[in-house]
């Protein structure tokens, strides 16, 4: 089959134009999943400095400053070794009655197993917390979601066992 010379033009840009399309959504694929990556590594560090303020102010034995992670709202779920707790006035209640001082409170360290993404508003956070006290350690395992309130990374239900 021969081509005219204006057939073999037509060709050649159909073929340019065709490699140059490859080329754009190659682009466009990893520039998606790249800003994706980023949106994702800084919600997740937002929610790591959460964890990290949350042991600080334990450890400055402040439960009120600690409870500000948590959402104020009558729907956060607590659940320890007493059952469920709903509302965040009454896990304050709860905390503040369980650790009335220092010395139960002792120092927090918590051991981030899992930060996983489940939506862009939600995540997963799976760890161990230890506390070192003077009366007698104790520790367990937790799991948390987070979910994003009016731009601020908050905790909604938290099992700690």
């Amino acid at each position: 089959m021969r081509f005219s010379a204006s057939q073999a033009l037509k060709l050649l840009i159909i073929l340019y134009l065709s490699e140059m399309l490859k080329q754009f959504l190659s682009t466009l694929i990893f520039s998606i999943l790249f800003f994706a990556a980023i949106a994702q590594s800084a919600d997740e560090t937002s929610i790591r400095k959460v964890m990290a303020q949350q042991t600080n102010d334990w450890n400055n034995g402040n439960v009120n400053s600690f409870m500000n992670s948590y959402w104020q709202s009558d729907s956060l779920m607590f659940i320890g070794k007493s059952g469920i707790t709903y509302g965040w006035q009454k896990t304050l209640d709860n905390y503040k009655k369980n650790y009335p001082d220092t010395a139960v409170m002792g120092k927090l360290d918590f051991n981030l197993l899992e930060v996983k993404r489940l939506s862009a508003d939600y995540y997963f956070v799976v760890g161990k917390w230890h506390l070192k006290r003077s009366i007698g350690d104790i520790g367990g395992i937790f799991t948390l979601v987070f979910r994003k309130v009016k731009k601020q990374w908050l905790i909604i239900a938290d099992h700690s066992s």
